[in-house]
């Protein structure tokens, strides 16, 4: 769900966490902390109001960077033929707001939604050399994200179906599957799922919305043989599963809810405690929501990964949203209600009012809040197989306690909705290891983890800079591919407007 940001410009410098300036091969018997991440170049793409650098493609055979530029209804392009001194070239101009952009083997592809965005989108083709439109492809409502499958036969695009703001039209969500070479679109509904109860805390609340109309498809991650696309339903707290083979969407499951009254599942919930960091586990849970999604082969095993931002519903004709200390819980479940809901502990949450009346007498039975606060390994059938818990809260504590929960230049600012939100995801194979990069959409900066072992994963860096506000998408470019044979990370911010292009080695 696109929504407006206003995020601080105190931000600190990166965190090497170890200086190796040679070629180092990283075989299976090397130390992966031995990394380090050079900021190459930091590039501006507009001025003024937040929006005009989203998300990032990489085309190899021009070595161009196509960056999402919905302010200005364009896609930027950068010349990164040498990325420590990125030349903008000519945009592609649109007819519509990108949301999303891919590339493959010299074609471009963009998710552009219509004006009003409950009507069915494009995803519109064009050659990365020329920048000539080749295609335009009618796809559902709202497309969100779009990518290619590896092996280059299908673009897929994630059609969120997001209702107007008076809540009256509420278009179904779907997936889109655009087959390249008959150019034909197979756009894939949940009417299937219609009346059926997924179960493990998958949501379905919109007024009066069947599941087929409440389902917003938000990400995208495709398995390495081009089988199947994993797509996250955010709000939902869920992910679907579309086999590419048969073109038809398999299975939705629901991600269940993060219990933040455990050990390791501590959270700062308030920013009016006084407290900088004040980590403490409450009677509440979480769903996960996860925004995008990353899917990567480990040893042999399948697995997808996301990150926990949570999203609520909040328009003039239906919102979820509430603080904890306006509502009324219910007096046998929380006899302590009264502390519960000061402003020092809990009173603040923001929490939603579509779940938690388990009883159905008006009051809250449970809480329930929004997002881990954190990223999640999950196997392809969705079981869980780690979550970060707390870690991202205190390790950014750890480094830099004024970057905190962070919100437009407060300390702690977000404690109270979401904590540092983590947003975006990628990974990297570096000889037998995996990287997972980990953006934080509010504290700011990319999270660096070994996730080699999948059960035991590691922190390896923080890696942020002072120009770059919220990050919005991360994008690797692998040596093999990359303009100076060295890993790239490119992290576009949505806040500052900002390119950035570090190295890896």
């Amino acid at each position: 769900m696109k929504k407006s940001l206003s995020i601080a410009a105190s931000i600190a410098l990166v965190f090497s966490s170890c200086i190796n300036d040679d070629d180092t091969d990283f075989s299976k018997d090397k130390d992966i902390s031995a990394l380090t991440f050079t900021k190459l170049s930091t590039s501006t793409n507009g001025t003024g109001d937040e929006g005009f650098a989203e998300i990032s493609a990489y085309d190899a055979k021009t070595k161009k960077l196509f960056v999402v530029n919905p302010n200005e209804e364009e896609i930027s392009v950068w010349d990164i033929s040498n990325p420590s001194a990125p030349i903008k070239g000519a945009s592609i101009v649109l007819a519509g707001i990108p949301n999303s952009v891919a590339a493959k083997d010299g074609l471009l592809a963009v998710a552009v939604e219509s004006n009003p965005k409950q009507l069915d989108g494009q995803v519109v083709t064009f050659n990365t050399e020329t920048q000539a439109q080749e295609n335009s492809y009618s796809v559902g409502a709202l497309p969100d994200m779009v990518t290619f499958t590896p092996d280059g036969k299908y673009i897929i695009s994630a059609n969120e179906g997001e209702p107007n703001d008076d809540y009256t039209i509420d278009p179904e969500g779907s997936i889109s599957v655009v087959n390249l070479e008959k150019k034909e679109v197979n756009t894939l509904f949940f009417g299937a799922f219609n009346g059926q109860t997924i179960g493990n805390d998958f949501r379905v609340f919109g007024p009066s919305a069947s599941l087929s109309e409440d389902v917003e498809p938000e990400y995208i991650a495709v398995s390495d043989d081009s089988k199947y696309a994993y797509v996250t339903l955010q709000e939902n707290n869920g992910i679907t599963v579309v086999n590419l083979q048969t073109m038809a969407i398999t299975n939705i499951y629901g991600l269940g809810v993060k219990d933040f009254s455990l050990p390791g599942n501590t959270m700062d919930a308030s920013n009016k405690d006084g407290v900088v960091g004040n980590f403490k586990n409450w009677p509440v849970l979480s769903f996960y929501q996860p925004d995008a999604i990353a899917y990567t082969n480990i040893n042999g095993n399948d697995y997808i990964i996301t990150a926990n931002e949570g999203d609520a519903r909040d328009y003039d004709g239906y919102s979820e949203e509430e603080r904890l200390k306006k509502v009324t819980l219910d007096p046998t479940v929380f006899p302590n209600a009264e502390e519960l809901q000061l402003d020092e502990n809990l009173g603040r949450l923001k929490i939603t009012t579509a779940n938690g009346d388990v009883d159905n007498d008006g009051d809250i039975d449970q809480i329930y809040g929004y997002g881990g606060r954190s990223y999640t390994i999950w196997d392809t059938t969705g079981t869980l197989v780690y979550d970060s818990g707390d870690q991202i809260g205190k390790k950014t504590l750890e480094l830099n306690a004024s970057l905190f929960n962070n919100d437009e230049g407060e300390t702690d600012g977000r404690s109270d909705d979401k904590g540092a939100e983590p947003e975006s995801v990628t990974t990297l194979k570096i000889g037998n290891s995996t990287l997972l990069f980990v953006g934080l959409e509010r504290t700011g900066g990319v999270m660096v983890y070994d996730i080699t072992n999948p059960t035991a994963p590691t922190f390896v860096d923080w890696i942020f800079n002072t120009e770059d506000i919220a990050p919005e998408g991360l994008l690797v470019i692998p040596g093999e591919e990359s303009p100076n044979k060295e890993n790239l990370l490119v992290v576009t911010n949505e806040v500052s407007n900002t390119i950035s292009i570090y190295e890896i080695k």
